[in-house]
């Protein structure tokens, strides 16, 4: 035995009486190197005669763990007599664990699991290289002069150096991207096509949000439900990892070598002092030199804009490093998402569903006289108006599309899966069930349709058509992944999400309420001229067809500012020209604005 099982087996004769030093490791002999730091073992617990255990706070106890096991003598192996058959505490046990010399046994607790994220967490990246910083610091740049005015054009202006960090920092980590983040990423480019377009705030809104879906997908490259669903939360957290990532690349940059930046920074600061000092000159000789600059050049204004602008930098530099270092170091989001479930057996898996399909087919033929002959059952009804029909079934109708989803996705995780025959029991309980939700689909649009119909189009109204409308595709894709296979459904899903958008911010929503309600008051209803005033400048085009004085009523409450040409979008330069060559003339609009509302605000 080795000199450290013996010192074991000395201590285990003379329990807790004083005894001879237990010897440790021995001292290295001249020239040769010290022994390596051995890792710190787990805490240890000391255990009762009764199963009971006792932590142990890293000092000694005076109580030992039996009464008899210490006073028993010792045979020639070093082991009590008495000792207990199955006791593991032998000095031949490898996984027995060390002891204080106190004659106790101890066990080890077990180690703490590894936090939710360190099983698909790439490992840290390389400090970023040169384009990486420059890309960062363009974008921060770009964040503090462009965005303090609006969201226009500078939203894809400041897109392209934020792409660009990120592909430099593929590349440095040895990424080469796929052609489906490609995709995703032109795709995320192309959603920010609509707040060039549009001066609307809730489809500019919903455009952006999706393009930054897109662009997270497109770093990540995830395939599976929990990776698009979580890809977004990648860059956010990563912020604060990005953040000491810049710093070290930079710091890398700024101590000399071969891609030293600081020669780059001065060379910019020098620009940047020569090319002030000269404009100014320029601007205060010649004033049609100075318009032109001042249409190129951001306003930066003192006073509270600089705080705000300072702020809109640091956040463009936060965000640009965050998707860099997202790019470079992905989350591999696919990992977290459940495995199958368990699958249940075929009647206890279909017969709910079935009951389900007897119930939406007995609606859906109660619901095919509203879809033939709606507006003849409506007015037959007794006392049940276009108000009181739509509003009582169209979101409940767009509920139970949402939970139908929700059940075809419960139902195929614990599907039958055991033979051809459970496939084509599932294919035809949950064919059956997406055939019958897209008539449940019809009927809810029918509704809303002839509710729009008599009181026209608002953005409440025009958004939740949308909605249950996609929400049919998506029904259309579960069928189609049922006949194809559903390897590519959550892809699909997302994209059909991003068409949409797309599609939904270009056609200029508040246009089309404007015209759609033009034309019902054509057709002798009613004018809610209070609710056309609050739209966007979309809307300018139409409403500039009324007479007057509706006109210049609808159209002064419509703001459309002097922004620069980065924060104006194509919609609102149409609406100043059409605004500066027909000026709104001054009317008492009070009585227009409170007497002519149609009863589609009520």
């Amino acid at each position: 035995m080795s000199d450290g099982v013996e010192g074991n087996d000395e201590r285990r004769r003379t329990g807790n009486a004083a005894g001879p030093e237990p010897q440790g490791v021995p001292e290295p002999r001249p020239g040769e190197p010290e022994p390596a730091a051995q890792p710190r073992p787990a805490p240890l617990v000391k255990a009762g005669t009764a199963g009971r255990t006792e932590a142990r706070a890293g000092a000694k106890t005076d109580e030992p763990a039996t009464g008899e096991a210490d006073d028993a003598a010792p045979d020639a192996s070093g082991t009590p007599v008495d000792a207990p058959p199955d006791s593991t505490d032998t000095p031949d046990d490898p996984e027995a664990p060390d002891e204080a010399g106190d004659g106790l046994r101890y066990e080890r607790l077990p180690d703490a699991p590894p936090p939710i994220l360190d099983g698909v967490r790439a490992r840290p990246p390389a400090p970023p290289g040169l384009a990486t910083l420059v890309a960062a610091a363009v974008t921060a740049l770009l964040s503090g002069l462009l965005l303090g005015d609006g969201l226009a054009v500078n939203a894809l202006i400041l897109a392209l150096p934020l792409a660009a960090g990120a592909w430099f920092a593929a590349r440095q980590a040895g990424r080469r991207p796929r052609r489906s983040s490609l995709c995703w990423g032109v795709g995320g480019l192309a959603l920010l096509a609509v707040p060039v377009w549009s001066d609307a705030e809730w489809p500019t809104l919903l455009a952006v949000l999706a393009a930054a879906g897109l662009g997270a997908l497109a770093l990540h490259g995830c395939r599976e439900w929990s990776g698009v669903l979580l890809a977004p939360l990648g860059p956010v957290l990563a912020v604060r990892r990005a953040l000491v990532w810049g710093w070290r690349g930079a710091r890398e940059r700024t101590a000399g070598g071969e891609k030293d930046l600081g020669p780059l920074l001065r060379s910019v600061l020098v620009a940047a002092v020569l090319l002030v000092v000269f404009g100014g000159l320029f601007a205060a000789a010649d004033r049609a030199f100075a318009d032109l600059l001042g249409s190129l050049v951001p306003d930066v204004d003192g006073g509270s804009g600089v705080p705000w602008r300072l702020f809109l930098a640091v956040l463009g530099l936060a965000a640009a490093l965050a998707v860099a270092h997202t790019a470079a170091a992905p989350t591999r989001w696919d990992g977290l998402g459940p495995g199958p479930g368990r699958p249940r057996g075929r009647v206890e898996w279909a017969l709910p569903l079935v009951l389900l399909d007897l119930l939406f087919a007995a609606f859906v033929a109660v619901q095919a006289a509203v879809l033939l002959r709606g507006e003849d059952v409506v007015r037959a009804s007794n006392g049940l108006t276009y108000s009181e029909y739509a509003r009582e079934g169209f979101w409940q109708l767009l509920f139970a599309t949402v939970l139908t989803l929700a059940v075809i996705s419960v139902a195929v995780r614990v599907a039958p899966r055991s033979g051809p025959r459970d496939l084509l029991l599932v294919r035809a309980v949950l064919g059956t069930l997406c055939l019958l939700t897209l008539v449940v689909v019809a009927s809810a649009v029918r509704r809303m349709d002839l509710y729009m119909g008599e009181y026209g189009l608002t953005r409440l109204r025009l958004s939740v058509v949308a909605m249950e409308l996609w929400l049919g595709a998506v029904v259309l894709l579960i069928l189609a992944a049922g006949v194809f296979g559903a390897r590519l459904l959550p892809r699909a899903v997302l994209a059909s999400a991003a068409v949409a958008v797309l599609a939904f911010g270009l056609a200029s929503p508040d246009k089309l309420i404007a015209e759609s309600n033009l034309d019902a008051h054509r057709d002798g209803r009613t004018l809610d001229l209070r609710y056309l005033a609050g739209l966007s400048a979309d809307a300018v085009p139409a409403l500039d067809r009324l007479d007057e004085p509706l006109r210049s009523c609808a159209l002064r409450s419509i703001a459309v500012p002097d922004a620069p040409w980065y924060a104006t979008s194509l919609s609102q330069a149409r609406a100043h020209d059409i605004l500066t060559a027909r000026p709104v003339r001054h009317h008492p609009c009070r009585d227009l604005l409170t007497d002519d509302i149609s009863p589609s605000v009520r």
